[in-house]
């Protein structure tokens, strides 16, 4: 049990802050981290993340990885949704989020209360994530899915950082 018990500890350690998340960047993490939500899930998931995506400072990278894991145990436990897809986009002065599914979406009403605060945790995790890096989520929903997406300002050292890791590679 005790064993049991340390590999689960590990696992959560491990999904909360992925050590390869500080080794190789946030492109790198997500393939990694979406690579094993398909095998246990069954879901079939897109990803989009440039190659070239760069670095971004680690409290961000690690914000905008805890986003996606969140979005994406919504999906898995609430959409009824067999696909997702998520893109991660660098603009100019931006980082572009979205994740999106193709399952029964939020009610109305559910989805109103959500805008207006009303949220369970997940949902409060990523907006109050988002604030801390000047952004907002949006959330448009029907009969046929769900998005989940955001646009996050870049800081100048946020720009900078892309910048040295393109010289050191």
């Amino acid at each position: 049990m005790v064993q049991q018990l340390s590999r689960e500890i590990r696992t959560t350690s491990y999904l909360l802050h992925p050590p390869l998340l500080d080794e190789c960047g946030l492109g790198s993490t997500l393939k990694s981290y979406v690579h094993g939500i398909v095998e246990r899930s069954g879901l079939l998931i897109d990803l989009s993340i440039p190659d070239d995506f760069g670095r971004l400072p680690a409290d961000m990278e690690l914000a905008i990885f805890r986003i996606v894991q969140e979005c994406l145990t919504n999906i898995h436990r609430h959409s009824g949704s067999k696909t997702a897809s998520i893109r991660v986009d660098r603009r100019a002065e931006s980082i572009c989020v979205e994740v999106r599914d193709g399952g029964k979406g939020i009610s109305p009403a559910r989805l109103k209360e959500i805008q207006s605060g009303a949220a369970g945790v997940g949902i409060r995790g990523i907006r109050e994530r988002l604030r801390h890096l000047r952004a907002e989520m949006r959330i448009e929903s029907n009969g046929s899915g769900t998005c989940i997406s955001a646009d996050i300002p870049l800081s100048g050292d946020a720009q900078m950082t892309d910048v040295q890791s393109l010289q050191v590679v």
